[in-house]
């Protein structure tokens, strides 16, 4: 929150969320982080072995997590245009959220070398012939 007074008037704005990579890592560091929210297409995450720290799968056509709505939010797949990520903010924002699309997305974030954590992937039980 930023608050700027000049006289007797005393605005308060907040800071728009982090939509670059170093805004986000800094963020991620800090006492208020953001969410960050996982928008990949199908087959580019799950052909992916890792995600951003903390990230909450937000799939097009899938069930809605829950996501607080007293933080930022902010929205990565793997298109170097931001395609799914800015459609995931807009529906977001549309529902109230303050969300932006991560420039680069997870891509940048990689190459760039900043954290990851490994996915989480479900297990995929065989048939069992015998039953």
């Amino acid at each position: 929150m930023l608050t700027l007074r000049a006289g007797a008037i005393t605005i308060q704005a907040r800071a728009r969320p982090p939509n670059h990579k170093e805004e986000l890592k800094e963020r991620l560091d800090s006492s208020t982080p953001p969410v960050v929210v996982d928008a990949r297409l199908k087959y580019p995450y799950e052909h992916s072995t890792v995600k951003l720290p903390g990230a909450i799968r937000y799939a097009e056509g899938s069930p809605r997590a829950e996501l607080p709505r007293d933080r930022d939010v902010v929205v990565y797949d793997s298109d170097p245009n931001e395609l799914a990520s800015s459609r995931a903010a807009a529906e977001l924002i549309r529902l109230g959220y303050r969300a932006v699309a991560l420039k680069g997305g997870i891509v940048d974030w990689l190459a760039a070398n900043l954290p990851q954590k490994p996915k989480t992937r479900r297990s995929r039980r065989r048939p069992n012939p015998a039953r």
